[in-house]
C-alpha cells in the first residue's frame, strides 16, 4: 500500500493568529506545516501571507514591508518574529546575532533524557542538497557550534517533555542535539524517530520569545499556544 502524503493546506492569517504587533514589529503564531519563506515546493510562505494581512488591515494597495528575521523549520509550532520597519529589522538581525534574544521551546520524546537535565555542545554540519544536519562532538571542517540547555520538565504515559533553551541558532540544531542524546522528537523520522506524523508536524513547539524591543528599549514577552491536535493538549500542565 503507497504511503498516502497529505496534501498541504494553505490559510489566511488572521488576528486570531497575531501573538504580538506594534508599529516595528510582528509575531505569529506559526502552524506546523507552514513555510516560513518561498521554497520549491511553491506553496504559499508565512511571509507573503503575513504581508497580505498587514496591507488589508491597514488599507496598503502597494503592499507591505515584511522583514525575516529568524526562521522555524516546517514541521515545528510556535512563535516567529518579523519586522515592520528596515530600522526594526537591523537591529533585530543584530540583537539576534549578538545572541539577546532568549528564545525557550518544548519538545515531546520517547525516551527519558539522561542525564534528566543539561548542557550539550555539538559541531553541526548541514548537507543543504538532502536537507539534513549531522552532530560532530569535535569540531571538524564547515562545522558550527551549537549548544542548547534542556531539562525534563514532565512526563505523561511514556511520553516525556523536555524544556529547551537554545543558546544558538543553527538549522535543525534541536532536532539533532535531542536526536544525538537518545531522544528523537515524536514524528520526527529525519532525525531518529521511527515513524512520521500524518500532519507532517512533529513535537517541537516554539513557546516563547523575550527581548528588549529594538526601537522601544522595553522589554517584550510573546508566547505561542499549544497546537490544539488532540495530543499536545495532553502536556499543557507542564508546559509553562
Amino acid at each position: 500500500m503507497a504511503n498516502i502524503v497529505p496534501k498541504y493546506i494553505n490559510h489566511e492569517i488572521t488576528d486570531a493568529d497575531i501573538l504580538y504587533e506594534d508599529n516595528h514589529l510582528i509575531a505569529v503564531n506559526k502552524l506546523a506545516g507552514d513555510i516560513v519563506q518561498v521554497d520549491e515546493t511553491g506553496d504559499e510562505p508565512l511571509d507573503e501571507k503575513v504581508k497580505k494581512y498587514i496591507a488589508k488591515k491597514y488599507n496598503k494597495p502597494n503592499g507591505a514591508f515584511l522583514g525575516v528575521v529568524h526562521r522555524l523549520d516546517r514541521p515545528v509550532s510556535g512563535v516567529i518574529l518579523f519586522a515592520k520597519t528596515s530600522k526594526a529589522l537591523d537591529r533585530i538581525n543584530k540583537m539576534f546575532k549578538g545572541r539577546e534574544m532568549h528564545k525557550t521551546y518544548f519538545a515531546i520524546v520517547r525516551n527519558r533524557p539522561n542525564p534528566e537535565a543539561g548542557n550539550l555542545v555539538h559541531w553541526l554540519v548541514k548537507n543543504s542538497q538532502k536537507n539534513v544536519t549531522k552532530a560532530h562532538d569535535k569540531e571538524v571542517a564547515g562545522s558550527l557550534r551549537s549548544e542548547l540547555n534542556y531539562k525534563l520538565v514532565g512526563e505523561h504515559n511514556g511520553y516525556y517533555v523536555i524544556e529547551v533553551d537554545p543558546i544558538t541558532g543553527r538549522p535543525h540544531q534541536i532536532r539533532v542535539q535531542l536526536s544525538t542524546l537518545g531522544c528523537p522528537i515524536v514524528g520526527d523520522n529525519k532525525y531518529g524517530y521511527p515513524r512520521g506524523s500524518l500532519r507532517k508536524s512533529i513535537c517541537l513547539h516554539a513557546r516563547r520569545l523575550q527581548f528588549i524591543h529594538p526601537v522601544k528599549n522595553e522589554p517584550v514577552v510573546i508566547e505561542a499556544s499549544l497546537p490544539k491536535d488532540g495530543f499536545w493538549e495532553k502536556f499543557e500542565q507542564w508546559i509553562k
